[in-house]
């Protein structure tokens, strides 16, 4: 990672250039920039790379081998969710942010305008529309950073440090999460109760150094909460903030938790008109309500109509420029780089595409389904629901054999039956792309595989 390579083209990697750039910082090597990454992360050793290739074409065969390896959720039955869902992209989203002056633009902000500010506007209008917020902001990176943003909002609101995590969280938002607030925040968790919150252990835990209650719904399970509204009136009798991580996508029938005291509202548009592809397109919003305090705090950009140079004329810009990091720069709050914009734009396609009608539909068919799904599998002796919380397009089952073993079994019929999260818990997601007969075929694939297993304990 560190050996010495000059390259032929790059000037700063030659000795001395190195040299005077590490002492300008103040660093004896590039090793020391990497103190924090734990040891068992890091390679030690050089990449295993294969020997350069004479001829461009010779490369492009070598990637092309690389990418033939794949296989996406579109040439297999799957049922694999934990973040990145296989919903339906209608074609039109895919060919309004192909167009040039969408595709080829740097974060969604080109230095002539044909129409992206007022598109990303509008895609902040419906986002607050469907979430009953006046404010969302421009994508972030992606969900995760989206509600590691918020939680940071809460501190610099409250001035307090102290985090109640109320709700199963995905492994992997849980790491990176903790990574971005470690420096100013704690993070608590509070065990749920039946796949939900424990408001009891909550209020319990609730006192004068809480800066803000995290909670997702749907969970990292697809449990719905369903006690929302209690948390939220005793953080805010407590004097903290509500943050809640999110999924849009089932607001068309779910009350959206700005109705149950949320105050920062945050997630992943990728369900909204973004491909799950090999891990998806992922953009993160944070939405508030049209108060001073959570609005200047939001580092991220928002469009408007703002006034131009010339008097009366209006156009679409930045709201409130001074909020952010590039108005500031060293001395922001909170640093905010390049934005998911362009997938904005396509969210913004996809909800005014499906209008409040086609967002109740989908709402109503991913409930049904996930409840068809659920009551289908646990029909398998030896199959168990692990609660009995409303569920959201995924649930967890325990298996009377190892989850891998199912999942090695399946996949060689074609069939990603869901993700491991236990030696014997499964995570399995629907979503309007799963068919009823597509769940028959699971269960009926998941109680070959299982039934042996069952019949011998029982005997």
């Amino acid at each position: 990672m560190t050996q010495p390579f000059v390259h032929p083209y790059i000037p700063n990697t030659a000795p001395e250039s190195r040299a005077a750039m590490l002492a300008a910082v103040g660093a004896a090597s590039v090793d020391e920039f990497y103190a924090d990454v734990p040891e068992s992360l890091r390679l030690g050793r050089p990449l295993d790379l294969p020997a350069p290739f004479v001829a461009e074409q010779d490369l492009a065969r070598h990637v092309r081998g690389l990418l033939a390896k794949n296989r996406s959720t579109q040439e297999r039955l799957s049922f694999l969710g934990a973040g990145t869902y296989n919903h339906y992209v209608p074609a039109v989203v895919d060919e309004v942010i192909g167009r040039s002056e969408f595709l080829t633009a740097y974060a969604g902000e080109p230095y002539e305008d044909h129409g992206r500010f007022q598109a990303l506007f509008q895609y902040q209008s419906l986002m607050a529309e469907l979430l009953e917020m006046d404010v969302v902001n421009v994508p972030t990176y992606d969900g995760y950073q989206a509600t590691a943003t918020g939680l940071t909002m809460s501190g610099r609101i409250t001035g307090r440090s102290r985090v109640l995590v109320a709700s199963d969280v995905l492994p992997a938002k849980l790491a990176k999460v903790h990574d971005y607030v470690r420096a100013h925040l704690t993070l608590e968790h509070v065990p749920t109760a039946g796949g939900t919150a424990d408001v009891t252990a909550i209020t319990a835990a609730l006192g004068d150094d809480v800066a803000a209650v995290w909670i997702e719904t749907p969970s990292a399970t697809g449990a719905v909460e369903a006690a929302l509204q209690q948390i939220a009136d005793a953080a805010h009798a407590a004097g903290a903030v509500v943050v809640v991580g999110t999924d849009p996508i089932g607001y068309g029938v779910l009350t959206p938790p700005a109705l149950h005291g949320a105050d920062i509202v945050t997630g992943d548009i990728q369900s909204l008109g973004l491909h799950q592809w090999f891990g998806g397109a992922h953009g993160g919003f944070i939405a508030v309500h049209d108060d001073t305090r959570f609005v200047m705090e939001m580092p991220s950009r928002l469009f408007g109509l703002e006034s131009t140079d010339v008097p009366g004329e209006y156009g679409f810009g930045d709201v409130a420029y001074d909020r952010t990091s590039f108005a500031h720069r060293e001395e922001g709050k909170e640093w905010v780089g390049t934005a998911a914009a362009l997938w904005g734009i396509a969210a913004g396609v996809y909800l005014a595409l499906m209008g409040p009608e086609g967002m109740a539909e989908l709402g109503e068919t991913l409930l049904a389904r996930t409840r068809y799904a659920q009551q289908a599998l646990t029909a398998i002796p030896g199959v168990t629901l692990d609660d009995d919380a409303v569920h959201l397009r995924e649930f967890t089952v325990t298996l009377p054999v190892p989850a891998s073993e199912v999942i090695r079994s399946l996949r060689e019929k074609g069939i990603e039956p869901g993700v491991a999260v236990g030696e014997h818990r499964l995570l399995v997601c629907v979503t309007e792309m799963t068919t009823q007969p597509d769940i028959d075929t699971l269960a009926s694939a998941l109680a070959a595989v299982t039934a042996p297993a069952f019949a011998e304990e029982q005997n």
